[in-house]
């Protein structure tokens, strides 16, 4: 027997004429059309939450609306959901309930759970730091769990605190279900609450919203990216999560800060995930433009000459003066707003690689952002720096991208940016030379 998938009204509509027709030419007993039809309606999801393109972008300083498309539209959340359950953590390390080293225990349902997951094994315990770490990075559903049944007994009663919790925060159309966003036909909320919730957890705990910024996080042997792609490849970015599920489509909410001025985005529907990361992008810069003309705030464009044949980019720098560069490169510590360049570089272990060496410091940025648009996903665990080298004829900035493991790794970096016409070479990330 074929197997139906099912992703949205006309699929449903084909399904339940196909089960019909069966009944009604005696092809299947009467109470197994009715199991049947029941079951197809019950997993397909409703019309007000399948795949619905919505989107909404918000002054972060002032909350006033820049672009929104049908804001209200319910939709389901997928992992966005997360947000809500982190900032159920937040509530109850800022209450004294828990602390960051509280260790809480996996179960055989946290165990059971779907990917995405950390493949936690029932009986071992997992800190509250290393859970915050993983939903924000690999958003962990088998962590969502753990994190549910440890604040509130079971999953079930802590969507309901969720649920009161939301609505206290004047999300009227939001209604959680589970804490990790898997599919729940009864799971909704809109781009207007996911605003909501996004400026209410910066307002209310802010001193835990640096973890959002996390581009990696080391668990085990392994480590895991941020599927956040705008962290690396849109200038000022600094959280806060995706999500994604087959009704929902790839949702994302982005947080942006650029010379002071923060812009909060919600979008829904996405086809891929680089359609919906383009289209926040789009919107983002729609809405800079349109502060730009009141003339609150200039968006920032590398000046890149023809002839460089660079392509144009706008990643966000990681980099430090070296007398502050430990503090800088901690998580949430890092000035997205000023880019200079290291007096002298630091020893470092593992690899990088270099995409230049420039007498001018403007050119050696632009260098790195370009290099750092071109392959985003190759690129994005890396660490940008600009290093000032003193020279026989003056001084040269070297162009690097570091935080390989191994060589092998940034040869392979390297590689890929050949493919796309950038100049690179791997470099060990103690080089001074």
């Amino acid at each position: 027997m074929r197997s139906l998938t099912l992703s949205g009204p006309d699929a449903m509509a084909k399904a339940l004429s196909a089960a019909c027709t069966l009944c009604m030419r005696g092809f299947v007993p009467v109470f197994l059309c009715l199991v049947a039809i029941i079951s197809i309606i019950s997993l397909t999801p409703s019309s007000a939450g399948a795949r619905t393109y919505t989107a909404m972008i918000i002054d972060g300083d002032t909350g006033e609306t820049l672009h929104e498309y049908r804001p209200d539209h319910k939709v389901y959340p997928a992992s966005l959901t997360k947000i809500m359950t982190l900032y159920m953590v937040f509530d109850a390390l800022e209450n004294g309930k828990i602390s960051l080293s509280t260790r809480m225990k996996v179960s055989k349902r946290a165990w059971g759970q779907a990917p995405s997951k950390l493949g936690l094994k029932v009986g071992e315990a997992i800190t509250v730091k290393d859970a915050i770490l993983a939903l924000v990075t690999k958003s962990a559903n088998d962590v969502a769990v753990v994190v549910a049944e440890h604040l509130g007994g079971t999953e079930i009663k802590f969507a309901q605190m969720m649920t009161t919790e939301a609505r206290r925060l004047g999300m009227s159309r939001t209604t959680f279900r589970n804490a990790s966003g898997l599919p729940n036909r009864g799971q909704m909320t809109t781009a207007r609450d996911m605003i909501t919730l996004a400026v209410a957890l910066r307002k209310n705990y802010g001193s835990y919203y640096h973890y959002f910024s996390t581009q990696k996080f080391r668990y085990g042997n392994r480590t895991y990216g941020n599927h956040n792609n705008l962290l690396a490849s849109y200038y000022g970015t600094d959280g806060i999560k995706t999500g994604y599920i087959n009704a929902s489509g790839f949702n994302l909410v982005a947080s942006v800060n650029r010379n002071g001025k923060r812009l909060i985005g919600v979008v829904f529907g996405g086809r891929t995930a680089r359609t919906r990361d383009d289209q926040m992008k789009k919107l983002l810069d729609q809405a800079y433009v349109k502060l730009t003309k009141k003339g609150e705030i200039v968006v920032p464009r590398p000046r890149i000459s023809p002839e460089d044949k660079i392509l144009p980019a706008d990643t966000q720098l990681l980099i430090a003066k070296r007398n502050t560069l430990r503090e800088a490169e901690q998580p949430g510590r890092i000035d997205t707003q000023t880019v200079v360049s290291r007096i002298k570089p630091e020893t470092n272990s593992g690899w990088g690689i270099q995409v230049g060496a420039f007498s001018d410091q403007r050119r050696a940025q632009e260098a790195v952002l370009a290099a750092a648009r071109t392959a985003p996903d190759v690129l994005r665990l890396t660490r940008a720096a600009v290093e000032q080298q003193a020279s026989g004829t003056g001084v040269v900035y070297r162009a690097r991208l570091l935080g390989f493991d191994d060589e092998n790794d940034a040869r392979a970096a390297c590689a890929a940016l050949k493919r796309e016409n950038v100049a690179c070479i791997p470099v060990n990330a103690g080089d001074a030379g």
